[in-house]
């Protein structure tokens, strides 16, 4: 079996090719179109039939090829970035080049076991998208926002909106009748910025009901879960991008960061919070164990039995998120599972 470890750009690919004992063999670079996949796969062919692909796991840059390579019925082994420094390290090469740092990223995926395999996209990344658009457009309401109160304070230093409240119409709408008996270039731009507002707040609501509604159809085991509303169930559908990747629920647990990690010497064993993993997801969670904790009886129970235990409240805090992360895992397997039957 041979390895081809890739390093993706934007403009380019870089593949090397080793053996099961990690020697190199070969290196070529290609272009970054369908065509150029193409004619990379064909250099591949003549280098063996039982081969696998390990590319770096940065989906921007490799998302087509690995959607081309998927579709000629090779596998592909993702390899995070952060094994790319010891790989290299431990080479005898020097220095950094796009050969280097694919042999780095064909000999992790040979010595490293229990690499994510990658897939087609599915439903999941549409979730995603939906929702990374959504928090683009809030971000962009808030900058807007931001500006027009600084053209109304300037126009009128006692007219201050209620706090929160320049996304409802019924505001906008009193701003802009406000405006009309207003000129000037400071009154011009302030009823300029007041209708984009307007138009984002529309963007921003519509987008919020496709999201439910694609989400009450991928995940409804998810949605049960107290303290998981549609818009936090649809960041931890799309941030998991594919539960069956996970191979347990610890695997899971590590990945989004609430398995504790090991801060002790000697005879008293002690964890504490881990700052790893993806921080998106852990917020999300985090969400739903904040409403748990103030809502749920059984988490309110939890805490106060940790805490009658010795526990701090941020301990008890991270057991809630610990458990809070096996049935989410659960949730998301039963759903997935659910959906397999009707798409077969």
């Amino acid at each position: 079996m041979v390895v081809i470890g890739i390093d993706a750009h934007k403009r380019s690919h870089t593949a090397v090719i080793i053996d099961g004992n990690g020697r190199q063999l070969t290196t070529k670079t290609c272009g970054s179109t369908s065509t150029d996949h193409l004619a990379l796969l064909r250099w591949a062919a003549k280098h063996g039939a039982d081969r696998v692909w390990a590319i770096e796991d940065c989906r921007n840059m490799t998302r087509r090829l690995e959607q081309d390579l998927l579709a000629a019925g090779e596998r592909i082994i993702r390899v995070p970035p952060k094994l790319m420094a010891h790989a290299r390290d431990a080479a005898r090469t020097y220095g950094k080049s796009d050969p280097i740092d694919a042999l780095a990223v064909a000999r992790a995926a040979l010595r490293e076991d229990g690499l994510p395999v990658a897939h087609l996209d599915g439903p999941d990344r549409d979730v995603r998208l939906l929702v990374d658009h959504r928090e683009d457009l809030l971000a962009e309401r808030t900058r807007a926002v931001n500006r027009l109160r600084w053209h109304l304070h300037e126009l009128d230093p006692e007219w201050d909106p209620p706090a929160r409240s320049l996304d409802r119409p019924s505001a906008l709408n009193r701003i802009s009748h406000r405006l009309v008996a207003m000129s000037g270039t400071v009154a011009r731009l302030a009823a300029a910025i007041t209708e984009r507002c307007r138009h984002l707040t529309n963007d921003i609501n519509s987008l919020e009901a496709e999201i439910k509604t694609l989400t009450e159809q991928l995940a409804p085991t998810l949605i049960a879960i107290p303290g998981c509303a549609s818009l936090t169930a649809a960041k931890i559908l799309g941030e998991t991008a594919g539960v069956l990747r996970f191979r347990s629920a610890a695997a899971y647990a590590r990945h989004n960061g609430t398995a504790p990690l090991p801060v002790w010497s000697s005879n008293r064993a002690r964890h504490r919070l881990s700052r790893t993993g993806n921080r998106q997801l852990n917020a999300a969670l985090h969400r739903v164990a904040m409403t748990q904790a103030r809502c749920h009886p059984p988490a309110r129970e939890l805490i106060a039995r940790r805490k009658a235990g010795g526990d701090g409240g941020l301990e008890a805090l991270r057991v809630l998120k610990r458990r809070l992360s096996d049935v989410i895992y659960q949730a998301l397997r039963t759903d997935i599972i659910a959906r397999q039957p009707a798409a077969a």
